[in-house]
């Protein structure tokens, strides 16, 4: 342990025990973490060969069982894949063994909704549930250079911060149970669509004839940074209501359009193009195609009755 290490750890002794599920490929890194930096940490993992190499390795304690570690700790953190993993361990055994003064945090991503009904049978036994989970994958649980997303009672969450800050670069304060893993969801959704069109652009591009790396080049400094649509103008333009980009709905579509069409001609993949051209044609024949491109965003804000101010 380094000597910066080894200070976070003298300052972190009293936060009392740990409990982390979940030794995957995230929890793994995270859990290392918070050992590196002085926490006293349990771990278990339906795995067992999973948990006698992370003590091994790591120099933690093995939980005898899931209820008896619990009973044991100050928090209890999960890394689990899904809804039914994290409701089997903190309904089955956490909520009931759990020390009232504890606090059980769910850092995976799991469905707002079964965050909400998990967080409502902790209350009714009169203790805390946060859902904290965190962005960034493998590299950044490693270096600890996380996004965590909390969601859930104030105070709790200040409780948690010293864990958080172990593992990440920032935590986003959320709101209320849920809204956490609610910020997460809609975050790996922007995350995915980006990717999947720009590999279908960039796939219609190469079978026309550009050069991938070329490619690559060029839309890093047409697409992101300044020119990423958030930055440029859903900030500007949508949420201060100025729809002031200077160009209109008319052209954008027509320029999709021909994205769509050059996609068809070269024989490329251009489901997301031809998707993306309707639905801003929709929006220049519904809105008017003279009205500026940012009024795009009434097509989702009038479906769900709310302004993105």
């Amino acid at each position: 342990m380094s000597a910066g290490m080894a200070s976070a750890g003298t300052a972190m002794s009293g936060v009392g025990r740990i409990l982390f599920v979940g030794l995957g490929h995230m929890g793994e890194p995270m859990a290392a973490r918070l050992v590196a930096h002085g926490f006293a940490v349990m771990v278990h993992d339906l795995r067992r060969e999973l948990v006698e190499r992370f003590v091994a390795t790591r120099g933690a304690e093995a939980a005898s069982s899931l209820g008896d570690a619990a009973a044991r700790a100050s928090f209890v953190v999960t890394m689990l894949p899904d809804d039914a993993a994290v409701r089997d361990a903190m309904l089955g055994r956490v909520v009931d063994a759990m020390p009232a003064q504890g606090i059980a945090i769910d850092m995976g991503t799991s469905s707002p909704s079964t965050t909400v009904a998990i967080a409502a049978r902790f209350a009714q036994c009169g203790k805390a549930y946060v859902d904290a989970p965190v962005m960034g994958g493998v590299p950044f649980a490693r270096d600890g250079t996380l996004d965590v997303m909390a969601g859930g009672d104030a105070a709790a969450i200040d409780r948690c911060v010293p864990l958080f800050d172990a593992l990440g670069r920032r935590t986003w304060r959320c709101g209320a149970s849920g809204s956490g893993h609610a910020l997460k969801a809609i975050a790996n959704f922007a995350n995915a669509a980006t990717f999947v069109a720009l590999l279908e652009a960039m796939t219609i591009g190469r079978k026309f004839g550009l050069e991938t790396s070329f490619m690559a080049d060029a839309l890093e400094a047409m697409c992101s940074g300044r020119q990423h649509p958030l930055a440029k103008k859903i900030v500007p333009q949508v949420m201060t209501r100025r729809f002031g980009t200077g160009m209109a709905l008319g052209l954008i579509a027509k320029d999709v359009g021909i994205a769509a069409d050059l996609g068809r001609a070269v024989g490329a993949r251009s489901s997301i193009a031809e998707q993306t051209h309707a639905l801003w044609q929709e929006a220049a024949e519904r809105y008017g195609a003279m009205r500026d491109q940012a009024e795009v965003a009434r097509l989702w804000e009038d479906a769900a009755g709310v302004e993105l101010d």
